[in-house]
């Protein structure tokens, strides 16, 4: 178990889960998703859904079957995010069945996410139109619990993963379009790669596309573009590999930036949003 202080800032809470980048858009830009995972065998091969949200907020519920549902976007105390989750998961693991957790208490011996789960599975995403994930597959579904999830789905905003960009996501935010892709490459050559590509005009993902700024997020970089009205995530798909290949080109280029490209980057190191 690792003994970083509960308190203490960790930049990049999800590294060494093969799922980070995933996990970082469930907590920042996904509005509905969940991921499968289970506890190690040494923590007894529970069965864990990680979800985005759950009801009331609440940091996770030990479900009738004995299994955990966790609340990645929900609050949690300390400067160590998967630590926060992970005493949630510890708790739900020592609840009753059927019972919510509804308050983290963290101590020096709290778990990271990393200390309980079996990190060799394989963290299958699912994004969903609708919270009918929150009920209890051993629970009644009462026109009270229809209500509420009802209620609940309007505010979902459509996300879609997009084929062909690993960990990148549309969303239709109403006016706008947009994509989002969640990376774990450095930062500065991010921004640089950005800056490459802007200086040439190909910094857009498709026609009448434009890149508009990033987020920082759980030590992650979060590129961020508008796409025109209509052009949903198939059109993104359509321009994934041509794109792809432009931006992991540009990624790996180690030569200086040109005089142009470092005009470039400074316009777009303006546009950084640090998410918290």
């Amino acid at each position: 178990m690792s003994s970083t202080s509960s308190n203490a800032l960790v930049r990049r809470p999800f590294e060494g889960i093969p799922a980070e980048r995933d996990l970082v858009a469930m907590r920042q830009l996904i509005p509905a998703a969940t991921m499968t995972a289970t506890t190690a065998k040494e923590h007894g091969g529970v069965d864990v859904v990680l979800a985005t949200i759950l009801p009331m907020a609440w940091p996770a519920v030990r479900r009738t079957d004995g299994s955990v549902i966790l609340g990645v976007q929900a609050t949690y105390p300390g400067g160590d995010l998967s630590r926060g989750i992970g005493q949630a998961l510890k708790q739900a693991l020592e609840a009753e069945p059927g019972t919510p957790v509804t308050t983290v208490q963290l101590d020096e011996e709290s778990p990271r996410l990393q200390d309980l789960l079996d990190l060799t599975g394989d963290f299958p995403i699912t994004v969903h139109d609708s919270f009918d994930f929150w009920v209890d597959p051993g629970a009644e579904r009462t026109a009270e619990v229809e209500q509420s999830i009802k209620q609940a789905d309007e505010s979902i905003m459509a996300t879609k993963p997009v084929e062909g960009l690993p960990h990148a996501y549309w969303v239709d935010a109403g006016p706008k379009e947009h994509l989002r892709w969640v990376l774990d490459a450095d930062e500065d050559k991010v921004i640089d790669a950005v800056a490459r590509l802007h200086a040439r005009r190909e910094s857009g993902v498709g026609e009448g596309t434009k890149y508009v700024g990033s987020f920082r997020a759980e030590g992650l970089t979060i590129p961020v573009w508008d796409l025109p009205t209509g052009f949903g995530a198939e059109g993104v798909e359509k321009e994934a590999e041509a794109f792809r290949t432009r931006f992991e080109e540009a990624l790996c280029t180690e030569e200086p930036l040109t005089g142009l490209e470092r005009r470039a980057r400074g316009g777009i190191v303006a546009r950084q949003v640090t998410l918290r």
